[in-house]
């Protein structure tokens, strides 16, 4: 095992090495089995392996008792140190995937399930996964270098395992192969730094997304220096999954499914590499739906001659996947965007002759997630984009059917306010009882299965400046009470969802986890608190959840994109897959091990307010709705020209998706 092999192994297990470590591992009498040692027994909080961490007389003792245990006198050779059944864990670091695409190499040909016990392979394939990544030196650290030849789609990876091991053993190590190689893609950078001036601020450091796993410890200001990688992963006490968590199932006779939420989940302390991890699990998963569209190859493949010219010395067209970074303009008006991948940097030249492409250039935002197609000059430096691909939804995208009843989408309740249209409310509350005048109300009354809130239910305690002097309840819990009184009388039968606001009395920064159990006890017993974003199935219908603030940072980049149509905004929100694509605006973002906000799987409705403004918009069978408020024209939205739109509720029918707008002014 050389030098290469230890520093490749160290560094996608999530740790620096220092030289010194290194000789002496590579010194030993069992390189492998001493490194393997290392990494299983160091404590999570280090981030570079030293000499000290290099226990002989330990790693001596554990060998004995992993004889004793195995049936393996000490002094023995076993089948793993024989290298008959050589262990994924120590060899080469990107030697297991390589047998999982080659059904060839014998080690993985036709093993028994006993050998792969012994060698370690039912257990360790997943910690292996991301060894499917060369590594690349390079005259500041180690790069990450995806292989252009073979897809490291997680299901293409786990066919590829199936097709390599006999059946019974596949089923049991495909799973966890899917999941690695998805946890594993690395991702972008968050507000502290920025690699331009161009449309980055001035003040903040110059710095790549993705930059090298050899850079240096980071600072206690967590700010990451030129040098750092939000791609190397210098600890693992944050360690990726892309899978949803806090799936929890409200029986009843209107069910409710909460698919995805932050609530209990949180593991954000602000540290370093959980902003590494936020960004990674961003990258890796949306880069992922965009494989799936165009054959991509590693930013850093671009840079060798032979993929700049076609066979017939022709400019080949190539397409590559990255993170926006920069976002400039030439003295011609052309744009050219900056792009990073796990690989390296690239800037992408986008002609304003090309009017369509120009467009959809210049809606682009800072931090998204694209393909690009195009050529690459002759030196190297410099794509000519033909094609940019965002996430979006799929063409062929199936609204769910089955179910039946109907939905009340609202937010922005704002109780306590001295606005708050408290007569409008009561007859809102009249028609959920089935006492409306109208017959055709009381109708729709009877079929109404769930009422679900986006956020704001009161309008909270210090949240701008001289709020206090448009209060009619000063103590924000008893605005809650207040609202638990309303709520109360909600028919039982109705299944009230609560999601919170930048209003409500959870931490400011998003994804925001429910209302605390202090405020919830006084609430009625069919009322489910969720988180803001949250996934939740409404027997049957998948409809996510979000309060919607980063509408305020899209109507401020995305041309056309309004306060009066806020559909529109989700609608841009819809085309990234991601809720609030740029990080560090007016958004406050907590850097969890997920990224809560990737739009996955695709909803049948998405639900937001915070705008006040009422919009309705369908896209490729996903309903789009932002809920108005309930809170009649403040003054700060007299000074910046904001009408709300009061009163007004969206109806939505489950079973076909139809929408009624009903009025309470």
């Amino acid at each position: 095992m050389n030098e290469i092999d230890i520093v490749r192994a160290v560094t996608e297990e999530g740790y620096q090495i220092s030289p010194q470590a290194v000789e002496l591992i590579k010194l030993s009498n069992s390189p492998e089995n001493l490194l393997k040692y290392i990494l299983s027994t160091i404590d999570d909080c280090v981030f570079v392996i030293e000499p000290e961490h290099v226990d002989l007389k330990d790693f001596e003792a554990s060998k004995t008792v992993s004889g004793i245990i195995s049936g393996t006198s000490p002094g023995t050779v076993s089948q793993m140190d024989s290298g008959k059944i050589p262990s994924p864990a120590l060899e080469p670091a990107d030697s297991h995937m390589m047998k999982a695409f080659d059904p060839s190499l014998d080690a993985l040909k036709d093993p028994s399930l006993n050998a792969l016990k012994e060698s370690g392979l039912t257990l360790g394939v997943e910690s292996d996964a991301i060894s499917a990544f060369e590594i690349s030196g390079s005259n500041t650290g180690i790069g990450l270098n995806i292989p252009s030849s073979k897809s490291l789609a997680p299901h293409s990876v786990a066919d590829s395992v199936a097709d390599s091991v006999p059946g019974s053993v596949a089923s049991s190590i495909a799973g966890s192969v899917a999941d690695s190689i998805t946890d594993s893609v690395a991702g972008s950078l968050s507000n502290p730094v920025y690699s331009s001036v161009s449309s980055r601020s001035a003040e903040k450091p110059a710095s790549s997304f993705f930059g090298h796993p050899g850079s240096p410890s980071v600072s206690s200001s967590n700010r990451v220096s030129s040098a750092d990688s939000l791609f190397s992963n210098q600890g693992n006490a944050f360690p990726s999954n892309s899978r949803d968590e806090g799936v929890r199932y409200v029986p009843g006779r209107n069910p409710v499914t909460v698919l995805s939420d932050i609530t209990g989940h949180s593991t954000c302390v602000g540290e370093y590499m959980q902003f590494v991890q936020y960004f990674r699990d961003r990258y890796s998963r949306l880069s992922e739906i965009i494989r799936s569209r165009t054959n991509a190859r590693p930013i850093e493949s671009l840079k060798r001659k032979s993929f700049r010219r076609g066979s017939d010395g022709g400019t080949e067209e190539l397409s590559i996947i990255g993170m926006v970074s920069d976002i400039s303009s030439t003295t011609n008006g052309h744009k050219i965007l900056s792009l990073e991948d796990p690989t390296g940097s690239f800037s992408v030249l986008i002609r304003n002759s090309d009017k369509e492409l120009f467009e959809l250039a210049s809606r682009l935002l800072l931090d998204e997630v694209i393909g690009v197609t195009g050529s690459v000059t002759n030196d190297g430096k410099l794509m000519l984009a033909t094609k940019i691909i965002q996430p979006d939804v799929p063409n062929s995208v199936q609204r769910r059917t089955g179910s039946h009843g109907k939905a009340v989408l609202i937010s922005d309740v704002h109780v306590g306010s001295s606005q708050f249209m408290e007569d409008a409310w009561l007859d809102f509350l009249d028609f959920l009882k089935g006492e409306s005048d109208s017959e055709d109300m009381r109708e729709i009354a009877s079929q109404v299965r769930y009422l679900v809130v986006a956020g704001d239910l009161v309008d909270g305690i210090g949240i701008y400046p001289d709020q206090e002097m448009e209060l009619d309840i000063l103590d924000v819990y008893e605005q809650y009470r207040k609202a638990a009184e309303y709520f109360k009388e909600v028919p039982e039968h109705i299944h009230v969802i609560i999601s919170p606001g930048n209003h409500d009395a959870v931490r400011q920064a998003e994804p925001q986890p429910a209302l605390p159990e202090r405020i919830c006890a006084d609430f009625p017993k069919n009322v489910t608190f969720v988180g803001n974003p949250a996934l939740v199935d409404l027997d049957g219908v998948q409809i996510l959840i979000y309060h919607g603030r980063s509408i305020d940072d899209l109507v401020a980049s995305v041309p056309g994109v309004s306060y009066q149509e806020p559909a529109g905004a989700v609608l841009e929100m819809l085309k990234r897959r991601h809720l609030a694509p740029t990080y560090g605006s007016r958004v406050s973002i907590s850097p969890e091990k997920k990224d809560y906000f990737i739009i996955d799987p695709v909803p049948d409705i998405i639900h937001t307010g915070h705008v006040h403004t009422l919009g309705v918009q369908r896209y490729k069978n996903v309903l789009l709705v932002n809920s108005g408020t309930w809170q009649a024209q403040t003054e700060f939205q007299k000074r910046v020209n904001l009408m709300p739109v009061p009163a007004r509720v969206p109806v939505v029918d489950l079973a076909d998706f139809d929408v009624k707008i009903l009025a309470f002014d």
